[in-house]
């Protein structure tokens, strides 16, 4: 037997009274073998459970309480359980199990949670944001440029419980990359949280990568010889997901900073240098994003005087236009009047006359407004 199909009955529970009822309540139903490809799924919200001992998977034939009393009988190893947006129901048991802190519970479930770091006893409680570029063939007004996702993690002496929630953001990979490296997972569950930690912030740099293709392209065309065409819709979208990124980067920070400085009993000494390491990857972020919203802000006001620009220009047109007009019209609305006495009325050359004054001042006008730019 394995622990997969008891821990599909454990996160079914709503209430378990005690380690040896989840057991009892396990058995009644057949189990699956927990030793396949980290990304193979299992059950509705379970995606993965293995224990490690020397940062080596460990295949077990017990089921899942079994596995929890044996590692915390040999004081060796841990579990490391992954579940993706499980209901209230579904992590119930699992939350009686460890004794996890119903408010941290309540977080993970729940989602839509601010990245933070918090303590409850003997666990503790991260809250990571997920970010993903989304990509699309030309920016426009509507574009969606990044979606997030979150990432909750418990850690204790013996056991890491990551949650996900979105569609982005797997960690199998990053669990296969972690079996390729035993060396890592021998520090503990504390080396799980730091490469998840880790895992994030460098989706946060690729995706920033992004999103300078997409500003640069906006700063291309603005400043093209028809920048005050573009629509102003795609820099306000730019600034609206950009500030998207900015909720999941810039509250991160403190946590980090906990992580990597203060003491905290599941996180080795040792593991807290690769905390600063991140956190230093962070710092790199928060940089990046506050240039670019700065920059965003000079591209939108330089598209803006270029509208004001390219309006005055049409305007000194339209008056230039309108100028070279109202001499035709000036004499020919003096001519329109009926008198019987005016000027050159009865000489056979008087049409001509004034038709060529009038060309020789349309002329005169054009002339003077083309050579001080304003045709």
């Amino acid at each position: 037997m394995s622990m997969a199909g008891n821990l599909r009955k454990v996160t079914g529970l709503s209430k378990v009274g005690d380690l040896r009822k989840v057991a009892r309540l396990a058995r009644r139903r057949p189990r699956v073998d927990l030793s396949h490809p980290a990304r193979s799924p299992l059950g509705s919200s379970v995606v993965n459970c293995v224990r490690y001992r020397d940062g080596v998977r460990v295949p077990e034939s017990g089921d899942l309480v079994d596995v929890v009393q044996k590692v915390r009988k040999r004081g060796d190893g841990f579990l490391w359980l992954g579940l993706h947006e499980p209901t209230d129901q579904e992590f119930a048991g699992i939350a009686e199990l460890f004794a996890l802190h119903p408010l941290a519970v309540e977080d993970a479930v729940e989602a839509h949670q601010r990245p933070k770091l918090e303590r409850y006893d003997e666990t503790l409680f991260a809250v990571f944001k997920t970010v993903c570029y989304v990509e699309h063939e030309e920016l426009t007004a509507t574009s969606e440029v990044v979606n997030t996702g979150e990432i909750m993690v418990f850690v204790g002496q013996d056991f890491v419980i990551t949650v996900r929630h979105g569609r982005h953001g797997s960690l199998g990979p990053l669990r296969e990359e972690l079996e390729s490296a035993p060396e890592q997972l021998t520090k503990g569950p504390a080396a799980v949280l730091h490469a998840v930690a880790d895992h994030v912030v460098d989706d946060y740099l690729s995706v920033i990568d992004s999103v300078q293709e997409d500003i640069d392209q906006v700063e291309t065309d603005v400043f093209a010889a028809n920048g005050a065409r573009v629509d102003p819709g795609r820099i306000y979208q730019l600034k609206r997901e950009l500030l998207e990124l900015k909720r999941a980067v810039v509250p991160l920070s403190r946590p980090l900073e906990e992580l990597a400085t203060r003491p905290i009993r599941v996180v080795e000494p040792e593991i807290q240098a690769y905390f600063r390491d991140v956190s230093d990857h962070l710092l790199r972020a928060k940089e990046q994003i506050s240039a670019f919203d700065e920059l965003l802000n000079s591209i939108l006001q330089a598209h803006l005087a270029q509208v004001t620009v390219a309006q005055n220009e049409d305007m000194r047109k339209i008056t230039a236009w309108a100028a070279i007009v109202a001499v035709p019209t000036m004499v020919c609305g003096v001519y329109g009047m009926n008198f019987d006495y005016m000027p050159e009325l009865r000489w056979a050359f008087g049409y001509p006359l004034v038709i060529t004054v009038i060309s020789m001042a349309c002329v005169a006008l054009y002339r003077g407004f083309r050579r001080n730019g304003w045709l």
